[in-house]
């Protein structure tokens, strides 16, 4: 709030409905991230999507007994591969339309080779490793505005840095290289 000074939403769910009801007067596209004819199954699958993949990769992470992190590791790959099947004949989550839980699973895709594999410990795949997950990655990236707000410099050094329990000397690393501009063919589908 300007007037304020103060912050009145964090919550990235609301913020995004903010967005998509609200402000959608102010769209250049006319997206609608929350279509009313798949709202039960798309809170679903955003609850999922949140619950072992957005969150999954903290629980593992930030666990700090083996069998913590491995049970939360193989959660995490159980809905990486679910999501993978699902992604074999739709381009994104539902068909052809971009909705909210793509852009919710394209948050932690995209950290997810550079920061997640390595100082989380969630490396039984790369996201490189799995055809949909990454050509759908790219197809996402790939999309107008999207790549400028992307900086893998600015995301390693914020995770490598901040976390002294897991990266005690604060070292970051300088790859891996990755190609999210790369072609995708997920148009094709």
């Amino acid at each position: 709030d300007k007037e304020t000074r103060r912050i009145v939403n964090n919550s990235e769910d609301d913020i995004c409905r903010m967005f998509n009801d609200a402000f959608r007067g102010l769209s250049k596209t006319g997206a609608n991230l929350f279509p009313e004819n798949i709202a039960e199954e798309h809170s679903k699958l955003a609850q999922f999507i949140y619950d072992h993949v957005n969150n999954g990769v903290y629980k593992a992470g930030f666990a700090t007994q083996q069998a913590v992190y491995e049970r939360a590791c193989r959660e995490l790959f159980d809905a990486l591969d679910q999501l993978e099947q699902r992604l074999t004949s739709k381009r994104y989550l539902f068909g052809r339309q971009l909705v909210e839980a793509d852009w919710r699973l394209f948050c932690t895709l995209v950290r997810f080779d550079a920061v997640y594999y390595l100082h989380f410990k969630c490396n039984i795949r790369r996201i490189a490793d799995y055809r949909n997950l990454q050509g759908y990655l790219q197809d996402l990236y790939q999309q107008p505005g999207i790549a400028e707000t992307v900086n893998l410099d600015h995301i390693k050094r914020h995770y490598y840095i901040t976390h002294h329990d897991i990266n005690p000397v604060g070292l970051v690393p300088i790859g891996p290289e990755l190609h999210f501009d790369a072609p995708h063919s997920r148009e094709n589908l």
